[in-house]
């Protein structure tokens, strides 16, 4: 035997409830995670997960223009309602291209005994779809006997991709408007921004390009407009809703002494302590 001493016996008490836990906890672990699987395959039988539709917005979309169509409607239009009594032959030959076997000749004009009709001109103001690859559009023509007429062309894309007509056209009213409403804004206050905006337009509209550019910011894309007029006054300027323009109320004249009230909005800031314009009414590279 070796002369090492015993080491002395140490006795550690610990809690009864933790002794329970240690022996009986991987039981009750396993009993748990049996009743999960079970709740689980339970839930899954009595409401199986179901394929998420894809999100839609609550707004409607609308439609991507159909040039073509509106083309097409306003066609019909000018000639449907272009027409010579003692001619009635070239009415019907004229339509004869959309109308088809399927209207009447002509499509059901009948002409007075006599006069003539002719359109000024015809433009597409207002579209709805009432199917899938149907369109009505309603065609505003202007004609030298019963002046501005609106007319609704429905205009169909046949399965193999062709224009035709999907039916009689309609006289109707016009869109629904109103006068117009100005909304409230306030004056521009600064005389040096009210003459440098003054000396700009009166430049812009007389189109000196050179004189122009004295107040306009290094960056600035301006297209003049194709009519030379000349500035009579400034009616108001104000500041616009956004606080970096304003907007410039003048009236102008041509050369011939035509008269026009003219509404500009001008992009300015100032630049080393003085205004500059940054861009007139239009952006001419959007």
């Amino acid at each position: 035997m070796s002369g090492r001493s015993p080491q002395p016996l140490q006795i550690v008490t610990r809690p009864l409830w933790r002794i329970r836990v240690a022996r009986e906890g991987p039981r009750y672990l396993l009993y748990a995670v049996s009743l999960a699987g079970l709740a689980a395959s339970a839930r899954f039988a009595i409401l199986p997960p179901r394929e998420q539709a894809p999100w839609q917005s609550s707004q409607r979309v609308a439609p991507p223009a159909d040039r073509a169509a509106e083309g097409y409607a306003t066609l019909f239009a000018r000639t449907y309602l272009t027409w010579t009594a003692n001619e009635p032959q070239l009415n019907a030959r004229a339509l004869a291209s959309f109308t088809g076997s399927a209207l009447e000749p002509a499509a059901g004009v009948v002409a007075p005994r006599t006069g003539s009709q002719s359109v000024e001109w015809a433009e597409v103001v207002q579209e709805r779809e009432p199917a899938p690859g149907e369109h009505v559009y309603t065609v505003a023509v202007q004609t030298n006997t019963d002046g501005l007429l609106y007319l609704t062309v429905s205009v169909a894309r046949a399965p193999d991709g062709t224009l035709e007509l999907a039916g009689y056209p309609a006289f109707v009213g016009p869109p629904a408007s109103r006068g117009a409403e100005v909304p409230g804004l306030r004056e521009v206050d600064d005389a040096s921004l009210s003459t440098v905006v003054t000396r700009a337009l009166r430049n812009y509209l007389a189109e000196s390009a050179g004189e122009l550019a004295a107040d306009l910011s290094p960056r600035a894309r301006i297209a003049l407009p194709t009519i030379a007029l000349s500035l009579l006054t400034v009616q108001r300027i104000d500041w616009a809703p956004d606080g970096r323009s304003v907007v410039a109320v003048v009236t102008a004249q041509d050369v011939r002494g035509a008269q026009y009230t003219l509404q500009y909005e001008l992009d300015v800031a100032v630049q080393q302590g003085r205004w500059e314009v940054s861009a007139v009414q239009t952006d001419p590279n959007a």
